[in-house]
């Protein structure tokens, strides 16, 4: 799949199903407002990538749509269905998967295992480890460590792996709960370069299947990725576009992306 590159491209996403939208979404904590009424659709089978600077209300944004966060007023709806505030598990169920910033993954057990853990219908560690090995379980979970690299590395602990492949680990255990969306925080963050790159073809791999939605601060990470930006700047959204348009963006470049380029050359 191939990085955005012209308003062409753009129309063509703009036609896309939409699977999840987000309507004048509001988060208060405290009385500080964390959203100020963002709006964001992701189509069918999408990479939306979402940048801007710490604080942005990025990573709370996620937490809204699975009901994380408590959402004040707007609305999160998927596949037509008004799910705001919902309970997470519920929204899991439905079909929305999220990794989080930090691999939350069962380092003493070993990859497929953990892969195992996950599969849908599984819901604690002694059931699923106890449950009947049937052939249909061992082809989705080597067919989910094939997607993410992993499956020369199947019976490896998690623990002796590196931190990118535990960042993998955790991103085939959201894979293998069968979810139509997946939102992924910082997915390379503490990554090597080959890694983050790795990381990329590996979204673009889920995305022939999947929508996704990737928050990210690495732009190289993004420009390989990403098929629309979104950038979110003190709880609002500042910009929407392309690469090429978001790189060119007088707004974006004065409270994010100039900042990046300091922080990349010092």
């Amino acid at each position: 799949m191939q990085t955005v590159s012209s308003t062409a491209d753009l129309d063509a996403i703009d036609s896309m199903e939409t699977v999840l939208a987000v309507r004048d979404l509001k988060v208060v904590f405290s009385g500080f407002q964390a959203l100020k009424g963002v709006n964001l659709d992701v189509g069918d089978q999408e990479i939306v990538t979402i940048i801007g600077p710490n604080g942005a209300g990025k990573s709370t944004l996620l937490d809204a749509i699975v009901g994380k966060s408590p959402v004040a007023s707007g609305q999160v709806i998927y596949h037509g269905q008004d799910i705001t505030n919902k309970n997470s598990h519920e929204i899991a169920r439905m079909g929305i998967g999220r990794k989080f910033q930090n691999p939350n993954v069962y380092n003493d057990l070993s990859v497929f295992e953990n892969i195992l853990l996950a599969l849908k219908g599984n819901h604690t560690v002694f059931s699923s480890i106890r449950s009947k090995m049937t052939r249909l379980k061992k082809e989705k979970i080597e067919l989910v460590l094939d997607q993410i690299g992993l499956l020369d590395k199947g019976y490896t602990k998690v623990a002796s792996l590196s931190h990118g492949q535990k960042q993998w680990v955790e991103i085939g255990m959201v894979i293998a709960q069968d979810p139509t969306v997946v939102l992924l925080d910082e997915p390379t963050a503490g990554m090597t370069a080959d890694e983050t790159h790795l990381t990329g073809e590996i979204i673009k791999a889920i995305a022939q299947s999947h929508s996704v939605v990737v928050i990210e601060h690495d732009m190289e990470f993004v420009k390989q990725i990403a098929q629309r930006i979104v950038v979110l700047h003190q709880g609002e959204k500042l910009a929407e576009g392309s690469v090429g348009e978001i790189q060119s963006n007088p707004r974006v470049i004065e409270v994010y992306l100039g900042r990046e380029q300091i922080d990349s050359a010092a």
